[in-house]
């Protein structure tokens, strides 16, 4: 296993190359002086520089006290988290999986060596506790590629201590503000060093105008979700935090998008995508549903008082739940490491590049895109309408999974529209969320009322008292009621916002 870690960094650059005294930084009671380092660092890119572009780094590097293979991704500005593998000859395959959707195919060559010389301080507090890491580097920098340019200079670098408050390095700032240093054009070392010697250097961003027709402002939405999916590639080979459900969502709002602005896109081209993005949403799916019910029911189990827990329900559904997860997680690792995952990338890009655009495209916002979201709504009004007057049973429980799929439909609808339409737009994805979210809870009982009967006859086979998972079932059962008793309030509150 990798080992990872969150960074949160600052750098700055000063005419004189110094260091300013840094004992009078609020909370800093001592500077200690850690030596000089000499670092050697080869960065791998495609020819093309996609790791750059996406400010992602790869490198292998000599000296300190962390030598190896260090992946950064970035998280936020002046956050990144940099994963480690030990020294080796060629790119660690964990590595390489994690940059995959970025990279495709290409081959991953080294292009630049940067060699620092670096001076080291430790920033600590009255307990002698590492409050932030300071260094001055003196940086040489050697193009691999190309002409083989080469350039030099010193930078400083202030790292935050493991679980350090973020607010240190404001009062750091400061400091360093107030003695003249001023914070790096560049946002690392690779990138002014290809900027230096030939390369592209910054994250390309790609020179586009604020949306102006209907169809920019629906490329636009398109693009945002197939750069989310790109991005969270290595969240979700990493198994992180919500990393499955936010791809998921990504594939879904672009489908979305596709089924809602079809007079704006050609369904000739975005069909067979659509479908590929149904595939991705599916294998995602297996292990986020797992993981909902699992939680959900353990939650229920937890809120039982001990008398009417019986039998070994727990460890039954730690069992269920820990099977049906390593299925999952190996079934979405295999997908991601598939050519069909990575052709529906390159026909995403593909998309982008030359986009099937239709004659509502040159529209204006107002008018095309309100027309698609009412249409979105009034489908959606259908499926609800049809749902209140279904008889509560598995009809309705049918009815209202699909209200609440359109609910999806035509949130995304809104939420494409709504840098061109403004509040309407933006009042309705609120509500529309907020219908989602109860459709969701009444889903999420269904659902877990079918784990329950599963678990139920597992216990039963193997001898085990059935009653907790009985009076589990009940539960839902009222649950999914008091949301159906709910619904009709909070579909009047939607329909009020959807004048568009």
């Amino acid at each position: 296993m990798a080992d990872t870690k969150r960074e949160i960094e600052r750098k700055y650059e000063s005419d004189d190359g110094g260091l300013p005294d840094l004992t009078g930084v609020a909370g800093v009671a001592n500077v200690l002086d850690q030596g000089v380092t000499e670092l050697d660092a080869v960065y791998y890119d495609t020819a093309d520089e996609r790791l750059a572009a996406s400010s992602v780094t790869l490198r292998r590097r000599t000296g300190g006290s962390d030598a190896g293979w260090h992946l950064k991704l970035p998280v936020a500005d002046g956050v990144r988290d940099e994963i480690h593998e030990p020294l080796s000859d060629q790119v660690p395959s964990t590595l390489g999986a994690l940059v995959r959707s970025r990279v495709r195919d290409a081959e991953l060559t080294p292009v630049v060596r940067l060699r620092s010389t670096r001076d080291v301080r430790h920033l600590v507090d009255t307990d002698g506790r590492l409050l932030a890491e300071v260094s001055v580097d003196a940086v040489r920098a050697e193009r691999l590629t190309g002409g083989g340019g080469r350039a030099e200079w010193t930078e400083i670098e202030v790292e935050l201590a493991d679980d350090g408050d973020p607010a240190f390095l404001g009062k750091v700032d400061k400091r360093l503000r107030k003695a003249g240093v001023r914070p790096a054009e560049s946002p690392s070392k690779l990138a002014r060093a290809l900027a230096e010697t030939g390369g592209r250097g910054q994250p390309r961003t790609e020179d586009r105008a604020a949306p102006v027709t209907a169809g920019e402002h629906v490329l636009a939405y398109v693009r945002a979700q197939r750069d989310a999916i790109v991005a969270l590639d290595p969240a979700v080979r990493r198994d992180a935090a919500d990393a499955v459900h936010d791809m998921r969502v990504a594939t879904r709002r672009m489908r979305s998008t596709f089924r809602s602005y079809r007079k704006v896109l050609d369904r000739a081209v975005t069909d067979p995508v659509g479908a590929e993005l149904k595939w991705l949403a599916g294998e995602l799916g297996a292990e986020r549903d797992q993981e909902v019910l699992s939680e959900r029911i353990g939650d229920s189990v937890g809120e039982l008082p001990p008398e009417l827990v019986a039998g070994p329900v727990r460890d039954r559904l730690r069992t269920w739940s820990r099977a049906r997860g390593e299925q999952s997680r190996r079934q979405i690792t295999d997908v991601l490491n598939g050519p069909r995952y990575l052709a529906l990338l390159t026909s995403l890009d593909a998309l982008l590049a030359d986009p099937p655009l239709r004659r509502a495209a040159a529209g204006k916002p107002s008018k095309v895109l309100a027309k698609a979201v009412h249409k979105a709504y009034g489908v959606l009004s259908g499926l609800v309408e049809q749902a209140l007057d279904t008889p509560p049973g598995r009809d309705r429980d049918v009815a209202l999974h699909e209200a609440r799929k359109k609910a999806k439909r035509a949130r995304y609808a809104a939420e494409a529209a709504d840098p061109a339409l403004g509040r309407p737009a933006s009042g309705l994805v609120s509500s529309l969320k907020s219908l989602q979210k109860l459709l969701g809870e009444h889903q999420d009982s269904v659902m877990s009322r079918e784990a329950l009967k599963e678990l139920a006859e597992q216990a039963r086979a193997a001898g085990e008292n059935g009653f907790t998972y009985g009076l589990l079932y009940a539960r839902e059962e009222q649950r999914a009621a008091e949301v159906e008793r709910e619904l009709p309030g909070v579909w009047k509150e939607t329909g009020s916002a959807a004048g568009i």
